[in-house]
């Protein structure tokens, strides 16, 4: 037997936070059943397609609260969190982490850390780290740069180009992997951890869909 997990969007109304439904259709059977919430903590992936650049940025501002502990949703104490960035150059990787510090209330220039490794921003009491591990070559380099001390618990940490560090990066609450497929991006959002997996039932994430055929526009 087949089991086919998914999740559709429950999209916000009057002002109320939009949620995920998730759903399971077995081979043989045409009728999906709803998974009740005590399910539902036991799905960790969600695949969405951001059709361009501002829906990759949309899905990071909607992160962006749920790491500073200012979402409705989300428990203060629960603020700080990594987020795994996977994806060839030019997925969206860098895109996607400067709109979450915007929205977050970063302000100036945003740069990426693709020569200093790590670009390190203050916002009241909260940190957040953004780095970049494409220059890694040994997976022990980024403990050798003395990174492991900032996986702090009331940190947020945005590192591109994980895989480079190999297993010896502890896994993230939450992965993002990035794919081409023009002209928009397809995305897999894997929770590692419970505060990963309730980020992932509190986005309202669009309805799932496929890349458009023959749609000219692309994703910087």
């Amino acid at each position: 037997m087949i089991v086919r997990l998914g999740a559709i969007a429950i999209l916000p109304k009057n002002g109320c936070q939009g949620r995920l439904l998730f759903f399971e259709i077995m081979s043989g059977t045409k009728k999906p059943r709803v998974l009740n919430m005590n399910e539902e903590q036991y799905l960790t992936t969600v695949d969405i397609y951001l059709a361009d650049e501002e829906e990759t940025s949309a899905l990071a501002r909607q992160l962006a609260p749920m790491l500073c502990g200012t979402h409705p949703a989300i428990p203060p104490a629960e603020r700080g969190g990594r987020i795994h960035l996977l994806g060839d150059l030019g997925a969206g990787k860098t895109s996607f982490t400067r709109a979450l510090l915007r929205e977050a209330g970063i302000s100036g220039r945003i740069k990426s850390p693709s020569y200093a490794l790590l670009e390190t921003y203050k916002l009241s009491n909260l940190y957040f780290y953004h780095l970049d591990f494409y220059r890694f070559s040994d997976p022990r380099e980024w403990i050798d740069a003395g990174f492991r001390d900032i996986l702090k618990k009331e940190a947020v940490v945005l590192i591109e180009w994980p895989e480079r560090a190999g297993s010896l990066l502890p896994p993230p609450d939450l992965e993002i992997s990035l794919a081409y497929a023009d002209p928009g991006r397809q995305a897999r959002l894997t929770a590692h951890s419970n505060k990963g997996k309730l980020w992932l039932t509190t986005l309202a994430l669009p309805l799932q869909g496929c890349p458009p055929k023959d749609s000219p526009g692309d994703v910087s």
